[in-house]
């Protein structure tokens, strides 16, 4: 397996244990003493709630939803079991919740993400408000001369009866969970994966898992702790990599680099790299083009060889960490990196190229491109001078270096 699939497939780690030690949790673990029994009713509420907020602290709409939805079902179906397990309430309410959160799962994948605040946010809030007391109202039959006594026999249908999870409710999650791998999956190699998509598709899972085993003692709510902590989890990831990682370009942040910095030993060189007339090239072409040249020499920094870690420094500016290895040994693998970036031609597609990759892929090869663009960086490779030296300084030196090779004529090397 290659590198860009290992770390496309790192944010899956996280649901992956999270659910495993649920499962071993309940299957192998021992029962929880008297006094800290309270843990397996408050602990959803605690993590379901906590994410809710976070999911507004971050203003990450589809995780919001996700995390009010599985909060609103664990609340609902708590009330409901007070009438007894076979009661029509807590079916009414089961039924619902598994119906209900992969439909909200759905529509929260299908829509684009926009925060939370925005114009069409009463639109979510007026769906709940019906969702709930719908809900309520449908739990309340044979006890309210409102609901009348239909809906008892309309969830005795073979698609709404249930428990486990009813077929209509299956049905909702397969979709939703295929919304959610289909976000999840990154269409370019290069791309980085990102952990609230994967979170989405584990928290669907891990309440599947809940309604399935809802008889089983402890496990639904064990796994709705389990869907929310996924959640939870996802969006401090994702905030992590909001702070620590540029957006165009996938490669980490010159936020990360200063901490890297600092975790430096005595040994190492720093390579500064900038693209050649970069400002002419986006002024001819347009800022379009400049970012898939940014993006294009990212995707080759990201290969560099010898144990080298590549960071977007600012604008057209990259720089490349090298741990434990000095000047000599850094020196021939940027040189080949420069050659690689020379040597390769950029096609430039036509406007009305189609947005869609896979058509844009299939029509790439029955029409030419309109131009041919070559790109070439200029290099600045630095060590420190002494052991007194810190890797800021010989961060400066490195800066200096590309300078030099830029004054020298530029798509070189220089030390």
């Amino acid at each position: 397996m290659n590198l860009s699939a290992i770390r496309a497939f790192r944010p899956v780690l996280t649901p992956a244990a999270i659910l495993l030690a649920v499962a071993l949790a309940l299957t192998v673990g021992p029962a929880l003493p008297p006094s800290l029994s309270g843990l397996k009713t408050l602990g959803p509420y605690v993590v379901l709630l906590l994410g809710t907020g976070m999911g507004v602290w971050f203003n990450r709409g589809r995780a919001f939803i996700a995390l009010a939805s599985l909060l609103a079902a664990f609340v609902g179906y708590s009330i409901a079991i007070e009438y007894g397990p076979a009661s029509f309430a807590a079916r009414a309410v089961f039924t619902a919740a598994a119906i209900l959160v992969p439909f909200n799962f759905l529509l929260a994948l299908v829509f684009p993400e926009r925060g939370i605040s925005h114009h069409f946010n009463y639109r979510w809030f007026m769906l709940a408000v019906v969702e709930i007391l719908f809900v309520a109202w449908v739990a309340s039959a044979g006890r309210s001369s409102l609901s009348g006594t239909v809906w008892q026999d309309l969830l005795e249908h073979w698609l709404l009866r249930s428990p486990p999870t009813p077929i209509l409710g299956r049905l909702l999650f397969i979709a939703a969970f295929a919304a959610a791998v289909a976000r999840t999956w990154p269409k370019d190699p290069a791309t980085e994966t990102r952990p609230l998509n994967v979170g989405q598709a584990g928290a669907l899972v891990a309440f599947f898992i809940a309604c399935e085993w809802v008889d089983a003692p402890g496990a639904f709510g064990a796994f709705m702790t389990a869907s929310g902590a996924i959640l939870l989890l996802s969006l401090l990831q994702e905030s992590h990599r909001l702070a620590f990682r540029d957006e165009l370009t996938g490669l980490p942040s010159r936020r990360a680099l200063e901490e890297r910095l600092h975790g430096l030993g005595p040994v190492h060189a720093i390579a500064m790299l900038d693209v050649d007339h970069f400002k002419s090239f986006n002024d001819i072409h347009g800022h379009d083009i400049g970012d898939q040249v940014l993006r294009l020499v990212a995707t080759r920094l990201m290969q560099v060889p010898g144990g080298g870690t590549a960071y977007r420094y600012g604008g057209e500016e990259f720089c490349i960490l090298f741990p434990e290895l000095r000047l000599a040994e850094a020196l021939p693998l940027v040189e080949r990196l420069r050659t690689d970036i020379a040597a390769y031609q950029m096609a430039v597609r036509r406007d009305d190229r189609p947005k869609d990759p896979e058509t844009g892929t299939r029509l790439r090869h029955l029409r030419s491109p309109d131009k041919i663009l070559s790109v070439t960086v200029s290099i600045g490779v630095a060590e420190p001078e002494d052991p007194r030296s810190t890797p800021a300084e010989v961060l400066g030196d490195a800066d200096k270096a590309l300078y030099r090779a830029k004054e020298a004529g530029r798509n070189r090397v220089s030390r």
